[in-house]
């Protein structure tokens, strides 16, 4: 079954052409990060007008490089939550016109379920149930996958996100947007003993906060400044990412024991983050459990993933009418459209 997937929830369009939820045909990517750095983060009415500029290019472009046509595909699969609802609509509009012009099935996909799948793409004999991480720069959860389409989320963050959190502290740094590559980058020359930062509660044990956190970085930096002293940027980048690495690694493998489970995902965004990659590895290995985290390239916001998971989501039934909307806020375990 080949379906051609579609992802514009929030600043890049992608489309790609992904055969029975494995194999990558296509996939195409256009971003627009040099434009929304200029402002230090995304503006969302500029992300959707860049979205309807975009998006006929990509999708023929996917299309040609899996030397096919719209036509021959056997499926459209759609992010259409959570995002940015403008930038969604763009592409949820186009599935729509496109699924009914062809007279192909449409299947709306989850934004928060295609980051999990991407780890189908990567490793081609995996599959339920596992527990998953999931860090992007809008979510931090740990999701009990029980299913290709069946989820139970443990914890989640109550405030910021771990990718948001990570994008303020680098503004205060002096680090351009987005900000996690160049903390990362920075972390490897910093001394992660030198800066004290504090782990915020949350009364789920499962449940992230790291408001508090971002914070105290821009505390200590302006407290620092006013004192006429120098911040070692590159120690504090080292401390902070070592704080959030530790906050979710450790949150992460408690729930996984406390589930029995010995079988772990990474997902996101922020699966990108050496860090984490690192800490996730070691805890993994102290513990005994295989670990499986996707190829940078499928970390970040890209339509293979929603592709995959379509397939999924096809297979259980789950097909859209020409009524989809789009929703800016959308709970993992209780999709509707």
């Amino acid at each position: 079954m080949d379906i051609l997937a579609i992802e514009s929830s929030c600043d890049e369009t992608a489309a790609a052409v992904i055969r029975d939820g494995r194999e990558m045909i296509s996939s195409v990517v256009a971003t627009q990060i040099e434009e929304h750095r200029l402002y230090g983060g995304v503006v969302p009415e500029i992300a959707s007008r860049r979205h309807c500029e975009s998006i006929c290019g990509v999708v023929n472009e996917a299309l040609e490089k899996a030397g096919m046509t719209a036509g021959g595909v056997d499926a459209i699969a759609v992010s259409f939550a959570p995002g940015l609802v403008g930038a969604l609509l763009v592409g949820v509009n186009f599935a729509k016109g496109l699924a009914f012009s062809i007279g192909k099935p449409l299947i709306p996909v989850h934004h928060i379920r295609g980051h999990i799948a991407a780890n189908y793409l990567a490793h081609k004999d995996f599959e339920p149930p596992y527990m998953c991480l999931v860090v992007s720069g809008s979510h931090s959860h740990i999701v009990n996958v029980k299913s290709y389409t069946e989820f139970e989320t443990l914890g989640r963050t109550i405030d910021d996100a771990a990718g948001e959190a990570f994008d303020k502290a680098a503004r205060a740094m002096g680090f351009p947007y987005p900000g996690g590559i160049f903390i990362d980058n920075a972390s490897k020359l910093g001394d992660i003993a030198k800066y004290k930062l504090p782990k915020p509660h949350t009364p789920n044990p499962y449940d992230f906060s790291f408001s508090g956190l971002k914070t105290a970085v821009i505390n200590l930096i302006h407290n620092t400044q006013q004192r006429g002293e120098d911040v070692d940027i590159n120690s504090l980048a080292a401390c902070f990412q070592n704080t959030v690495c530790e906050m979710l690694t450790e949150k992460f493998i408690a729930a996984a024991l406390e589930n029995r489970c010995k079988k772990i995902a990474l997902a996101g965004g922020v699966a990108a983050n050496s860090g984490l990659r690192n800490a996730l590895s070691a805890a993994a290995e102290k513990y005994g459990m295989e670990l499986y985290v996707p190829p940078i390239s499928l970390c970040g916001d890209n339509a293979a993933m929603i592709g995959c998971q379509g397939y999924y989501e096809f297979n259980a039934g789950n097909i859209a009418g020409t009524n989809l909307n789009a929703y800016a806020t959308m709970s993992l375990d209780e999709v509707r459209f």
